[in-house]
């Protein structure tokens, strides 16, 4: 284990840098994992990591130990409490961190399968949320377009909760290529006059789920991919959920169904 001390170190700051910038995580092709949580949860999953920093605050914890022993081949680098905080990409931090490589861009495919489509969500925490619902849904891939925020951004990351890790993310879609030729129904959820209620939707069979910005919605674009639309009855004096709400009820509502069908996702 190293110790540093100073911030001028090259090592503080790249991952400074890949708290903090989206252009660093590119160029380094690398991006930080916050807290043991996480960390177990890439472990679990057999996600490579490739470096752990832990504070002083960190060493102290009987659950982080317990996370370096098991990591003990890994280089470990000690930061003080107070270089942790300048590198941590969480105001409160947690005493770990884990450095990962990005994931290699993955090949378009043919879908055959439920599948989510989000469209310029650019709020770290909702899409964190998103993902870890997919993944908890059973889901295996996710569509994200240019309008979403870096997938692998550390605060998304951190909302996401290791759903990453059981999910297939994939940046940066043309979503009219992607689910050119997907033989089920594409959904999204909306007000018009052939809009049916979630509950009296037909979900045992596969859907890919489209879902919107938080305010905008879905661009017209992608919601002109839609051969249905569903509303969420809410017969409290609210306009709307948020969208990470909506997503959870509607994969929930799909979940329950094919359960009760004796299927799967």
């Amino acid at each position: 284990m190293k110790t540093i001390t100073s911030r001028d170190n090259p090592g503080v700051k790249r991952l400074h840098g890949l708290a903090t910038s989206a252009r660093d995580r590119r160029q380094h092709g690398q991006t930080l994992l916050d807290g043991p949580h996480l960390v177990a949860a890439a472990l679990d999953a057999g996600w490579p990591l490739w470096e752990l920093v832990v504070s002083d605050h960190g060493l102290a914890s009987a659950e982080i130990a317990s996370l370096l022993e098991r990591c003990a081949v890994l280089p470990v680098t000690h930061l003080t409490d107070p270089l942790f905080a300048h590198v941590s990409p969480v105001d409160a931090p947690s005493g770990l961190l884990a450095v990962i490589d990005l994931p290699a861009p993955l090949a378009a495919q043919c879908f055959e399968e439920s599948l989510l489509v989000l469209d310029g969500v650019q709020d770290a925490g909702n899409l964190g949320t998103i993902l870890r619902t997919a993944a908890a849904a059973g889901l295996a891939d996710v569509l994200l377009t240019a309008g979403c925020a870096q997938a692998w951004s550390p605060r998304v990351l951190r909302a996401g909760m290791g759903g990453h890790f059981r999910l297939r993310i994939h940046e940066h879609v043309e979503v009219g290529r992607a689910l050119r030729g997907y033989p089920h129904p594409i959904l999204a959820t909306g007000l018009g006059a052939d809009t049916r209620e979630l509950y009296q939707a037909d979900l045992r069979g596969p859907v890919a789920w489209l879902f919107g910005a938080e305010g905008r919605g879905v661009s017209p674009e992608v919601a002109a991919l839609a051969t249905g639309t569903v509303m969420i009855p809410m017969p409290g004096a609210v306009e709307s959920l948020n969208v990470a709400a909506a997503a959870a009820v509607c994969l929930f509502e799909q979940v329950r169904q094919r359960r009760s069908a004796g299927e799967s996702m």
